[in-house]
Formats: C-alpha cells, sequence, structure tokens
C-alpha cells in the first residue's frame, strides 16, 4: 500500500473515530434538550411530568413509515396513564412532510425540524431513532432502527416500566 493510501485509510479511521464520538452527545442518564427551544414547525403538547417518546423520521425513511401505525397504537393505549410520543421530521421541504402526513395520518404529535438544528444538537445516528424520556426529563433509552413487531413489544414494555415509576 503507498504512502498516500495509508494517509487516505487513516484519515478515513480517524472520521470514523470522530463520527462515533460525536453520536454521543446526548445521554443516557442525561436530561433531554427542551423541544421547546428549537423552533420546530408544530404544535408541541406539555411533556410536564410524562414518559415521552421522540421519534426522529423522515418521509424517505421506510422502517420510519412502518413504525407509524405501532406509534399510533402505542399512543392510544397509553396515553391515559401518562405517556406522549412526538415525531420529528427532518424533512427540509414542508410540502413532503404534509403529504406524508396526509397519506399516514399519524395518531401522535408529529412536529418538522426544518432547519435541522434539533436533529443536529441532538446528533441522530440515523432514521429512525427514538429517544425515551422519563417522567422527569432524563434520557433512559435510545433505541435505533425499527423492526416491526419485535421493536413495538419491546419498546412498549420499556414504557409501561418507566410508567410504573413514581415520579
Amino acid at each position: 500500500m503507498s504512502l498516500q493510501n495509508k494517509k487516505i485509510v487513516a484519515l478515513f479511521l480517524s472520521l470514523l473515530v470522530l463520527a462515533s464520538v460525536a453520536v454521543a452527545d446526548v445521554k443516557v442518564g442525561s436530561p433531554f434538550p427542551d423541544l421547546r427551544t428549537f423552533n420546530l414547525e408544530g404544535t408541541l403538547p406539555d411533556t410536564a411530568g410524562r414518559v415521552v417518546l421522540v421519534d426522529f423520521w423522515a418521509t424517505w425513511c421506510a422502517p420510519c413509515k412502518a413504525s407509524f401505525p405501532a406509534y399510533s397504537a402505542m399512543q392510544k393505549e397509553l396515553a391515559d396513564r401518562g405517556f406522549t410520543i412526538i415525531g420529528v421530521s427532518v424533512d427540509k421541504k414542508p410540502e413532503e412532510y404534509a403529504a406524508f402526513l396526509k397519506k399516514f395520518a399519524p395518531g401522535f404529535v408529529t412536529v418538522r425540524d426544518g432547519a435541522q438544528k434539533f436533529v443536529a444538537t441532538v446528533k441522530v445516528p440515523g432514521m429512525p431513532t427514538c429517544y425515551l424520556i422519563d417522567r422527569k426529563g432524563v434520557l433512559r433509552e435510545i433505541h435505533q432502527g425499527f423492526h416491526g413487531d419485535a421493536t413495538a413489544k419491546e419498546l412498549r414494555e420499556k414504557v409501561q416500566k418507566l410508567l410504573e415509576e413514581q415520579p
């Protein structure tokens, strides 16, 4: 391998290490950023004292589309116990976001981070990724991807466990 190729490989590996460190900006056990400070498009619900699942998604993401029915069912089932789902679209184009919502009609609150300030602050590693936050606003779980019923079951169990905790 030439010296030039070795330098390219070393640079690439360095960038990978930096990228993996950057993702860890919002850590489990720390307070989750206040969504109201990011000028998100849409109306945010009051989340004080509630267990919250913040789901980052995009219209072009197939697993995101697959998650909407499961999340809608979970929201309907657990809302009265103090649970709220907030879907955060990272789509830049408002017309694509609006068309998606019209077609899929989620049963939970969605907002758009068109400027992508919130997604950049959280350093979301990929779509979809959800963040499970306890009643005190502390991040308790990061879950990347959506794999159908298995993911829905796993998240429902974790949400129910958090709902049973005393505030």
